[in-house]
């Protein structure tokens, strides 16, 4: 990827965004489960432990529901490798072919475009 304004290079990128967005979202409801189940087990107020019980649920649901969209759209193999490593490997490509972009000139001296304090 040379030219990142070419759309050329942007074919299939919606795709490789969302599926970004999801595994990111996935990973953070997987955290905040883990949070929960630190949080019931040290708290001692009875209503609170069934507040935090009644959510940690709905994050298990939640990430049950967002697990199957990624398996259905073909972003999530979690009982198969040698599906998912093709996949780990195109987004580990794509993500250092965007790190290896020139996205700012070299030059950054603005030439005057704005306005300078008085010195």
């Amino acid at each position: 990827m040379k030219d990142y304004l070419d759309p050329r290079n942007a074919e299939g990128m919606p795709n490789l965004a969302d599926s970004a967005f999801a595994m990111d979202f996935l990973l953070s409801v997987k955290n905040g489960i883990r949070n929960y189940g630190f949080a019931i087990a040290e708290v001692a107020n009875p209503e609170l432990k069934r507040v935090l019980t009644k959510q940690l649920m709905q994050a298990i649901d939640l990430h049950g529901e967002i697990a199957d969209l990624m398996m259905k759209r073909k972003w999530l193999h979690p009982y198969n490798f040698k599906e998912q490593y093709p996949v780990d490997l195109k987004g580990a490509e794509t993500a250092v072919q965007i790190g290896q972009m020139t996205l700012f000139h070299n030059d950054t001296d603005r030439g005057g475009m704005f306005a300078t304090p008085n010195e």
